[in-house]
């Protein structure tokens, strides 16, 4: 039997296009449990097979230890370079298996330049051709599988192919070479640890280790601005928003000239009225359609989910059919995706039904379209299909869905207004904002982040009834650190890596220790990292010729120039710095290493320690999980637990009732806390009614006793958290139970003592007397 053999990137994708391709239902088959579909479509018989992402990566043709540097590299199958990838060999040996009795090949994986490397492998190395039909869609619909797939490209596309295949080398040349440079360098040293740099990860990190150095050598210079509180003097009585103004300086660098106008003012206060009222109303366009970008930083910027997170979800809203592909550039929106159509479907889900209709009663339907372009695909949108979903994929979905509406909407009309207050030729400044017609805020909802300042009502030439003028003094600020989704920003602004390897690209600088928290600060190791390629390696964060590069790709992919060239050129830059950076080397691993431990201490140092005053707290390692432990063991024996799971990390402050060091401790489900290491806190201590109560919850361990294991029992112990119940057996039994307030305790019983029925029944009375009322 001879078939056409369809390549997929995902499982989820192969089952989605083997449903929309069947002339009936397809069969479900499996190889190692590796699932494919046999379908036929219009009586012709294929195979749809699928991938799990790359099963192909860049490697040494012949390993000969950590030596650099390395460019004699060739394709192999990733489960043979990454142990964590060896579930990807039985998705290799399937589509090998099936790729011998196929007559036809069609690739359809994601139509990008990733997708084009997985299928030009897949279709190279596995099936052993030469070529293959390309499918090109931008949602997994029915409707634009089936039309894909009969209008499929007779060839890949070979542009993107070339283009892929180039950057997973060129990324390669950069990444061992560099990182195995570093590392080596550590080495010489003396010590062991692997660093990493890659051709985007050393200018990433130099523009967040720019920023701190900024932030450090910032001097701030004081200010002083007068602050005016007031009313209208007629209705000083009624509840209004109070008048808030600055004189109209704003900043005073010299404190005696603000000085002699604040006295000024102050002694004139009764003299204050309303010089001028201005007001300036202004439509704000709709928001354009969503890129990648666009979408990583307005979710981030409205519900704080981390830029990596949302691809993730947004890829897997794309795989269960519910959103356009979410990896492009573009800010446009087409007609040919059927604006109408989409949002018929839309009117079917309840929560924006009413949205839907009422765009759909438009005259005409035209989405605001940004001036970003992408050549595989539009903006982000959704396609209409529903599913229940919650976490944050109901998150994500929402942002997607409303930003899709909103950019059809209407502009909203704001006004800004301006009161000018005069006390005596000194004029002091307020100004305010607001909505007057929602227009496309009412779509976005909860994603419209705008400062709405109501002023009072007055009126030109009333007095202003002044309830306070404060000379305030203050200091420049120092500029702010990149967030996970500004530094995407500004990457994707300086034209450096791509729209899909950002995000991963900062999560390499959190897990090598080069930046840390929220808020990115760059570590010493991160600092000295970059300091040395600077220092010796200039070319690697060289922006002109790290953009120079992303430029020739997409020279390969428009077919303007070869593949092979620019990794020539490549080898040669790279040659040329690695030999200068080798003779350095024992002076750089120091330098690495003094900055590492500098790193380490900073991360882990909690407090001094409260017992000796001599030895430092340090977060430790043990054989029982992390402990905070007295450096100067065995002189100090000083120990306290924390939590075994989930991020801890120093408070860098004191608690305010016994003064002992405090933690930062994120688990999940719960948000960041900050937390007393002294187990004997009195803030953490039970009352004498809370104690007898607790000693009679305990009881024999359940654990012990499924697990036959003898004399454990639940008895009151204290923690960070406070007390609670844990086995008496510990460490070798590690089963808790949470002592509950006597409060919670005595809302159970009553809970048992009222039947459910009847509780409904007084919950019915309460409201009709309510309603009565």
């Amino acid at each position: 039997m001879s078939y056409e053999l369809i390549i997929c990137e995902k499982p989820s994708a192969a089952e989605k296009i083997a449903t929309a391709l069947a002339d009936s239902k397809p069969v479900k088959k499996s190889e190692n449990g590796v699932p494919y579909y046999l379908i036929a479509h219009h009586k012709k018989d294929i195979v749809v097979a699928c991938a799990v992402g790359h099963l192909y990566t860049v490697a040494e043709k012949e390993k000969k230890g950590w030596t650099y540097p390395v460019f004699d590299v060739e394709w192999k199958a990733t489960s043979e370079i990454d142990k964590k990838a060896d579930y990807s060999e039985k998705y290799l040996k399937t589509i090998k298996k099936l790729a011998k009795d196929a007559k036809e090949f069609t690739i359809a994986c994601d139509y990008d330049i990733e997708g084009e490397t997985i299928g030009y492998n897949i279709l190279i190395y596995a099936c052993k051709q030469k070529d293959g039909r390309r499918m090109k869609f931008s949602t997994l619909t029915k409707d634009e599988l089936v039309e894909s797939y009969e209008h499929a490209n007779p060839h890949l596309d070979w542009g993107q192919a070339h283009a892929g295949t180039t950057r997973h080398v060129l990324d390669y040349y950069y990444g061992i070479n560099l990182s195995r440079a570093l590392s080596l360098a550590v080495r010489a040293a003396g010590a062991f640890k692997v660093l990493s740099a890659g051709r985007v990860q050393g200018l990433a990190l130099k523009t967040i280790v720019d920023r701190e150095k900024e932030i450090k050598a910032f001097k701030p210079e004081p200010f002083w601005q007068i602050e005016l509180k007031g009313n209208s003097e007629k209705n000083k009585s009624q509840k209004e928003p109070d008048l808030i103004a600055l004189h109209i300086k704003d900043k005073f660098w010299k404190k005696d000239e603000a000085d002699t106008i604040f006295k000024k003012v102050t002694q004139h206060k009764d003299k204050a009225n309303i010089k001028s009222i201005e007001r300036t109303q202004f439509k704000q366009a709709p928001p354009t359609p969503l890129d990648l970008t666009t979408l990583q930083t307005e979710a981030y910027r409205s519900m704080r989910i981390q830029p990596k997170d949302a691809l993730s979800v947004a890829q897997e809203l794309y795989l269960k059919g519910l959103i356009s592909y979410p990896r492009t550039s573009s800010q446009q929106l087409p007609k040919s995706i059927g604006y109408a159509n989409i949002l018929k479907q839309i009117t079917r889900q309840q929560m924006y039904q009413a949205l839907a209709e009422k765009l759909l009663k438009k005259s005409s339907l035209e989405p605001n379209n940004g001036k970003k372009t992408d050549p595989a695909h539009p903006a982000i949108f959704p396609t209409g299909q529903h599913q229940h979903l919650d976490g944050y994929e109901a998150k994500i979905y929402d942002l997607i869905m409303r930003r899709f509406l909103a950019t059809f909407a209407d502009p909203a009309l704001r006004e800004t207004m301006t009161i000018t207050v005069d006390i005596t030729n000194e004029d002091f400044i307020a100004k305010g904002t607001r909505t007057i017609e929602k227009g496309w805020h009412e779509f976005y909802g909860p994603h419209v982040k705008l400062e709405e300042i109501e002023l009072p009502q007055v009126a030109k030439g009333e007095r202003v009834h002044v309830k306070s003028i404060d000379l305030l003094n203050k200091e420049t600020q120092p500029p702010k650190r990149y967030t996970p989704a500004s530094i995407i920003k500004e990457l994707e602004k300086r034209g450096l890596g791509t729209k899909a390897t950002r995000a991963q690209i900062v999560e390499s600088l959190y897990a090598r220790g080069y930046v840390k928290d929220t808020a990115l600060q760059a570590t010493e190791l991160g600092i000295k990292t970059c300091e040395i390629l600077e220092k010796y390696c200039p070319e690697i964060v060289d922006e002109a010729l790290t953009r120079q590069f992303e430029e020739k790709l997409d020279e390969i992919r428009e077919k303007k120039t070869k593949g092979e060239t620019v990794l020539a050129e490549a080898e040669q830059v790279l040659t040329k710095l690695l030999k200068a950076f080798k003779q350095k080397e024992k002076i750089v691993g120091k330098e690495l290493l003094e900055a590492n431990v500098e790193t380490r201490h900073e991360e882990n140092f909690v407090g001094k320690c409260m017992k000796c005053e001599q030895g430092e707290l340090m977060i430790r390692p043990g054989k029982f999980g992390r402990f905070i432990a007295c450096n100067k063991y065995p002189a100090c024996k000083t120990t306290f637990s924390i939590p075994s799971k989930g991020f801890v990390k120093p408070a860098k402050k004191a608690c305010e009732t016994c003064q002992y060091p405090m933690v930062e401790i994120k688990q999940a489900k719960r948000g960041p806390q900050d937390v007393c290491i002294n187990p004997n806190c009195k803030s953490k201590a039970l009352s004498k009614e809370e104690q007898s109560e607790a000693k009679k919850e305990e009881k024999p361990c359940p654990k012990c006793i499924e697990e036959k294991r003898t004399g454990g029992r639940l008895v009151v112990r204290k923690g960070m958290y406070g007390a609670f119940l844990g086995c008496s057996n510990y460490p070798k039994c590690k089963q808790i139970q949470r002592l509950e307030s006597k409060e919670k305790q005595d809302g159970k019983q009553q809970e048992k003592k009222e039947p459910k029925k009847a509780g409904k029944e007084k919950d019915k009375k309460s409201k009709k007397t309510i309603n009565k009322k």
